[in-house]
């Protein structure tokens, strides 16, 4: 990961787990007195609220479990009412966050904790430190509800902490309660957002995000098979899975409701994403209800025989890409 320079001179005299208002912190590192992702000069601010997240059924905060690298802090972007963008006026201060390394500036990471006593009611915000995108998966889009209780496509930035910050328990997410998987729309995905045929991107944002050609290859796969299927009247979503004692929701590739089959969508028939096919796959059906759903992966080409037959030897089915056709389709 790539650090960014610590431009501001008046940084150091604010450390994490300072408390103050947002005109003291403007002061400091810019940014207007309103919004939640605030542009300035050499940084980008984050200003969470749990309080207004919980309204919208979402909660920005510090995830349950760390991997190898270390904690992760998801922000939920900007926009209340339809879907968050990375384009156009809307989408503003969700590029801002993408390309705030391109840009030479820092994310800085706030969490409102209360108000000024007394009649003027300023809000308090604690300064958790700062931050850069996570350099695998700088973001996922998840469904959502807007300010109109409407189903939308919500980014959420995974956030790497850079040096100390103030990790307090009442900033983790809380973990969820019960296991439950719903059906969501087939487009909310990071895929659809970065892939240009998609016409949601531009050339900064492909630059910026590190997705791999396999990556763009296997959302252009996806677009297809959708309209494969859906040509042969099918009705095609995918699955958003709460994990009892799990924090971040699973979301996994397409689902046929029709005929009851859940795909894996790859970017290349290489040994490695068929294994990693395979355990997506059986992971996610064990939250699949009801009980008996099939199982396939599908790729841009064929697999070589040992792969398929791996594939036959569990059950999933193979299917490939060939031509503007699909060969193996269930």
């Amino acid at each position: 990961m790539t650090d960014v320079a610590d431009t501001t001179e008046t940084a150091g005299s604010i450390s994490p787990g300072y408390v103050a208002t947002r005109a003291e912190f403007a002061r400091a590192f810019g940014g207007g007195p309103q919004g939640g992702i605030l542009p300035s000069e050499n940084n980008v601010l984050l200003y969470a609220d749990h309080k207004i997240s919980g309204e919208y059924g979402y909660h920005d905060g510090w995830i349950s479990g760390e991997d190898d690298i270390g904690p992760i802090f998801e922000y939920t972007g900007a926009g209340r009412v339809g879907h968050q963008v990375f384009g156009g006026r809307n989408g503003v201060g969700n590029s801002a966050v993408l390309e705030h390394v391109k840009k030479g500036r820092n994310l800085r990471l706030f969490v409102a904790v209360g108000k000024v006593p007394g009649p003027s009611a300023a809000k308090l915000h604690r300064y958790v430190g700062r931050f850069q995108l996570d350099s695998e998966e700088p973001f996922v889009v998840r469904q959502g509800i807007d300010l109109n209780k409407n189903d939308r496509k919500v980014i959420v930035f995974r956030l790497r902490p850079i040096g100390s910050v103030a990790h307090v328990d009442e900033d983790d997410i809380p973990v969820a309660e019960t296991t439950e998987a719903v059906l969501v729309e087939p487009d909310v995905a990071t895929a659809t957002l970065i892939d240009p045929e998609f016409g949601e991107t531009t050339e900064s944002l492909r630059s910026i995000v590190p997705h791999t050609r396999a990556e763009h290859r296997a959302a252009r796969l996806s677009r297809d098979f959708q309209q494969e299927l859906r040509g042969r009247g099918h009705t095609v979503q995918r699955f958003q899975i709460r994990v009892e004692g799990n924090s971040a929701p699973l979301v996994s590739d397409l689902y046929d409701v029709t005929d009851h089959v859940l795909y894996q969508v790859k970017g290349n028939v290489r040994r490695e994403s068929v294994r990693m096919a395979v355990g997506q796959l059986l992971d996610y059906r064990r939250y699949v209800k009801p009980a008996g759903v099939r199982l396939a992966v599908v790729f841009p080409g064929k697999p070589s025989e040992d792969m398929v037959a791996l594939l036959d030897e569990l059950k999933i089915a193979t299917i490939y890409q060939s031509g503007p056709a699909f060969e193996g389709v269930i």
